[in-house]
């Protein structure tokens, strides 16, 4: 592999697979980023890519004058986005939400490796996806931390990734999906309600954007993750479990059918599965930091309080009525929640108002069904209509 092009490269995952990038000596073809000019000028610069896309047209708009010295093509709206999807001997998706559900399909298309960083894409569309990378060939590397250790410790057991389901061969294992707890990890409901959005934003174990950090904080991250667990090893529900590890030293683990733990453990830096997810199958050293478990000195597990933090148990719940019935809730789940996370941000709802507006939409879109992308873009705009008249 010697090139790869970057979609959300101001955003923290971004600016940091640059760094990896650098190290591991790849060439970055493209660059795409939502609205930010001056930062994604800055990149531009820095790496030299053959094309730097905005969404937003108006920042694209000043991006080309600012770029108008170099050789860089810029580019713009989804389209533009899409285009750098195209670049690259692999994609690492880092764009927030449901819109890198297109421009992750565009990569897996065409056959690519796709390092996929953006959990939207498997919540809201996972069987499509799976399907596609089935059908063109193409390999899905996750990145989050949790499902690139869970990709780590199947190791030995996985048919090959390009093409062909992520099932374990030859047996049953349960997934256990370490969650940090958040900034409020033993909160009252009580307590919660006094929470800011200052409070949301201070995550104990990781540097994030503030639409993930809050999801951090309501456990709505680790639903997310829940699913696309699911979607991404073809499990049931049954088959994934929550644990939450304060610590975040292992960030995920497998129980295998003979009761055989096998856990991934390091520290809390994300250009490790950046890192893998770009260099699979070799291992090569890199930017971080060793881990010194003298330095830690205890690791605690404990289960995840469902009823104090309900966004992560209507979540689940979302899961296993897509796993068994083949509705489309998670994607409902997912666009209810990006909207009213923004409006929490905004000061517009209050933290503990999150989960119930959720629930009150995921209500009206009981047993919801689609199989096409298009259907599923549709539903998409429709929740967030429906949710924003709830908010």
């Amino acid at each position: 592999m010697e090139t790869i092009s970057i979609l959300g490269s101001t955003g923290s995952i971004g600016r940091q697979t640059i760094e990896v990038a650098e190290r591991l000596g790849l060439a970055i073809t493209a660059i795409s980023a939502n609205s930010g000019a001056v930062l994604i000028e800055e990149q531009a610069r820095r790496v030299k890519p053959r094309f730097a896309a905005l969404y937003d047209e108006d920042a694209a708009g000043d991006l080309r004058i600012r770029l108008a010295d170099t050789n860089v093509k810029v580019l713009s709206g989804a389209e533009g986005v899409i285009a750098c999807a195209m670049e690259g001997d692999a994609v690492l998706s880092a764009i927030s939400g449901f819109a890198g559900l297109r421009p992750a399909m565009a990569a897996i298309k065409r056959g690519a490796r796709l390092a996929l960083a953006n959990k939207e894409t498997l919540v809201s569309a996972g069987a499509i996806v799976m399907d596609a990378v089935s059908k063109y060939g193409a390999e899905l590397i996750p990145v989050d931390s949790e499902h690139s250790a869970i990709f780590q410790c199947l190791q030995g057991r996985l048919h090959p990734p390009r093409g062909e389901r992520r099932e374990a061969a030859g047996g049953d294992y349960k997934i256990l999906l370490t969650c940090s707890g958040g900034p409020f990890r033993g909160f009252t409901a009580e307590q919660l309600e006094r929470v800011t959005v200052a409070d949301a934003l201070k995550n104990p174990n990781w540097s994030m954007g503030p639409k993930i950090t809050v999801d951090s904080a309501t456990l709505m991250n680790k639903g997310l993750e829940f699913i696309e667990a699911m979607r991404l090893f073809s499990v049931s529900p049954e088959r994934v479990e929550v644990i939450v590890h304060a610590q975040s030293v292992i960030h995920s683990a497998v129980e295998f059918a003979d009761g055989a733990v096998i856990a991934q453990l390091g520290v809390s830096d994300m250009r490790i599965p950046i890192q893998y997810a770009l260099t699979y199958p070799e291992r090569v050293p890199g930017l971080s930091k060793r881990l010194d478990l003298t330095e830690i000195g205890s690791l605690t597990f404990e289960k995840p309080d469902l009823e104090t933090f309900r966004c992560l148990d209507l979540a689940i719940k979302c899961a296993e009525r897509d796993y068994r019935a083949e509705t489309c809730e998670c994607l409902v789940l997912n666009a209810a929640n990006e909207t009213t996370v923004d409006a929490f941000l905004k000061e517009k709802r209050k933290f503990t108002e999150i989960p119930h507006i959720i629930e009150n939409v995921l209500g009206r879109y009981s047993g919801v069904r689609g199989s096409s992308l298009d259907e599923l873009t549709e539903l998409d705009a429709d929740v967030r209509r429906v949710t924003a008249e709830c908010i």
